[in-house]
């Protein structure tokens, strides 16, 4: 089995009108990124060919994975967008001769991206070249967590047996805040560089799983403070942060010995929700303008694949934007 070359563009491409077929945000995000190095990961992975046909390369598939969280595509949409529009082919490095990979072959690869634990080196490899650019700053990281419901199953419980056996497992119920009802599906869970916006950890749980549980896992450590709810104020997390000689900007609430903050608590968490109000940027980009409103697939491990996916392509989007 052969493996397609990707970035030859051939005679057609050279009849085409100049500037057709090009996106500029998109020739800017292939300018920034050091490919080669996402190359280097992928290598030991061999994407799987579509029936008849040799296989793609990893890169060719990695990319196409990444238009498909910037633009908020199910598998058969990105299929569809690959053999539509010119400035997708240039990205991901097809020729206008060549096939596009069909939804069933981009999703076979996603899986075995899972399963081969690549994400998080990708994910780690982005974090890299987005420091060695200098756009993390590390004044401080924002903690926050956004429920994501599934649009793969219905959940246990619902009309009739069969609906029942339909649901996701590993997925959870959780009350939506301030609001009636309730949401059936993941919670994301991120560490976001405060003044760059840029997501420095990810943690994917089912959506009922509290806030504070992951907090420590979305801690850096180089960061000079840490800005968070009163949902991740615990003593032992307040003492820890300052023996690592972290600030620990963190909300406080009332509880039953202090039914009532007194007014420097006020002052306090009203300084902290002025400076962490940009985390919530992060989740308006991925949900309005990436359209990540549903966990498409099944299970935790591919829900978390989901969700990393488009925290790298989120921080492609923002190293654009920094940058321009």
């Amino acid at each position: 089995m052969t493996t397609k070359t990707s970035g030859q563009f051939g005679f057609v491409e050279a009849l085409l009108p100049q500037g057709l077929g090009r996106s500029g945000r998109l020739d800017r995000l292939s300018s920034l990124v050091k490919w080669y190095r996402f190359e280097k990961i992928l290598a030991r992975l061999r994407p799987p060919a579509g029936p008849g046909r040799p296989a793609y390369s990893s890169l060719v598939m990695f990319k196409a994975l990444l238009l498909q969280s910037l633009y908020g595509l199910s598998d058969s949409e990105l299929e569809e967008a690959l053999a539509d529009r010119l400035s997708f082919r240039r990205f991901v490095g097809l020729t206008l001769e060549e096939t596009v990979p069909d939804h069933t072959t981009l999703n076979r690869y996603r899986n075995l991206l899972i399963e081969a634990g690549l994400l998080e080196k990708l994910f780690a490899e982005l974090d890299h070249q987005l420091d060695r650019a200098g756009l993390i700053l590390r004044r401080g990281t924002m903690l926050d967590a956004t429920v994501i419901e599934t649009a793969a199953a219905q959940p246990p419980g619902g009309a009739g047996q069969e609906a029942s056996k339909a649901g996701d497992p590993e997925a959870g119920f959780t009350r939506r805040q301030g609001k009636p009802g309730s949401s059936y599906g993941y919670k994301a869970h991120v560490g976001v560089d405060q003044g760059s916006g840029l997501i420095r950890r990810v943690r994917t749980t089912a959506a009922n799983v509290n806030d504070t549980v992951e907090a420590d896992h979305l801690i850096c450590g180089d960061e000079d403070a840490v800005l968070a709810d009163a949902a991740y104020h615990t003593k032992a997390r307040e003492l820890s942060l300052k023996m690592r000689g972290i600030k620990p900007r963190l909300m406080r609430r009332a509880n039953k010995h202090h039914p009532r903050l007194p007014a420097r608590l006020k002052r306090f968490n009203r300084l902290i929700a002025r400076q962490r109000f940009a985390v919530e940027t992060t989740f308006a980009t991925w949900k309005n303008r990436m359209r990540l409103r549903a966990i498409r697939y099944r299970g935790l491990a591919k829900a978390a694949g989901q969700i990393l996916i488009a925290a790298m392509a989120f921080n492609m989007r923002r190293w654009v934007t920094l940058t321009t």
